[in-house]
C-alpha cells in the first residue's frame, strides 16, 4: 500500500510538473496569439513615436521580429520611464525595450534579457562648451543648467551628483536636446549612444563633451514578465541576433 501511494505521488508529481510547466507568461503570450510590448516612444535610436503614431528604432524592430520568432504578434503599448515599473506589475505588457538600463529596482519586478548594449553616461553640450563641461566637478556649478528627463536613469544620475547645478526636469525628451541647442540649458548626461546620435542629428550646435571616460558603465536590456520559459526563447532570440550581427545592423540603421 504504502509502495502504491508513494509510485501515486511521484506519478501526479510528474503530471503536474507538466501541467504547471506551461503555466506561464510565454504559454500565455502564444495562448493569446500576442505580444504586449511596452515602449517610451522618446528614445533614439531604439523606440520613437513619430508625429503619425509609428514606431521606428532597432528594438521597435527587434520587437518585430522577436514576436515573429515566437509566432506571434507584436502589439505596443505606450510607457514613460516615471510610469513605466508601476504599469509593468500592473500588467500592462509582457517585456519592455527601448534603451532601459539593467538596475536593481527593475530586477525585482522582472528578468532581464542577454544584454544588447553596454554603456555609459556622458555629458552632451552646445558645440563652444564642448570642454567645458568634462567633469561631474566642472558641471556641478551654480552656473551650470542641468536639463533630464522625468524618472529615469537620467534623472537619479542627476540628482545623485549634482548639488550646485541647477536641475530642470523637462517633460519631453523627443525635444529635449533642442532647449540645449536654443540655449535655454547647458548640459544634458544621458548614455553615450543618444550623446553619439543627438550629436549627429544636431550637427555643429551639440557635440558630445570630451570627457576622459564614460561617468559610468552599465548594460541595456528587455525587462521581460518573471517566467524561465520566456526568458530561454528572448534570450535564445537575443544571442542569434547579436551572433549573426543583425542586432548592430538594426542599431546602425536607426543611428542613421
Amino acid at each position: 500500500m504504502k509502495a502504491y501511494f508513494t509510485a501515486a505521488l511521484v506519478a501526479w508529481s510528474l503530471t503536474s510538473s507538466v501541467a504547471f510547466a506551461g503555466d506561464g507568461a510565454l504559454a500565455d503570450i502564444k495562448q493569446a496569439g500576442v505580444i504586449k510590448i511596452g515602449t517610451t516612444g522618446d528614445y533614439k535610436p531604439f523606440s520613437y513615436k513619430g508625429p503619425d503614431g509609428s514606431l521606428t528604432g532597432a528594438d521597435i524592430t527587434m520587437a518585430t521580429a522577436l514576436a515573429a520568432d515566437l509566432g506571434v504578434k507584436p502589439e505596443f503599448v505606450t510607457t514613460t520611464w516615471k510610469t513605466m515599473l508601476d504599469d509593468f506589475k500592473a500588467g500592462k505588457f509582457d517585456i519592455a525595450l527601448g534603451g532601459i538600463t539593467v538596475n536593481a529596482a527593475r530586477a525585482e519586478v522582472g528578468n532581464f534579457s542577454v544584454p544588447n548594449v553596454t554603456d555609459g553616461k556622458r555629458p552632451i553640450a552646445r558645440c563652444e562648451d564642448k570642454n567645458k563641461y568634462a567633469t561631474l566637478e566642472a558641471i556641478d556649478r551654480p552656473s551650470v543648467r542641468v536639463i533630464v528627463n522625468p524618472g529615469g536613469t537620467n534623472d537619479k544620475f542627476a540628482h545623485q551628483h549634482f548639488d550646485e547645478a541647477s536641475i530642470e526636469v523637462f517633460p519631453d525628451n523627443k525635444v529635449i536636446f533642442d532647449q540645449i541647442a536654443s540655449g535655454k540649458a547647458d548640459v544634458m548626461v544621458t548614455d553615450g549612444v543618444e550623446v553619439d546620435l543627438q550629436s549627429k542629428l544636431h550637427a555643429g550646435v551639440l557635440c558630445p563633451v570630451a570627457v576622459k571616460e564614460p561617468f559610468t558603465r552599465f548594460q541595456n536590456a528587455y525587462l521581460l514578465r518573471k517566467d524561465a520559459a520566456l526568458k530561454a526563447a528572448v534570450d535564445a532570440f537575443m544571442r542569434k541576433e547579436l551572433d549573426s550581427g543583425g542586432w548592430k545592423k538594426k542599431l546602425d540603421a536607426a543611428m542613421q
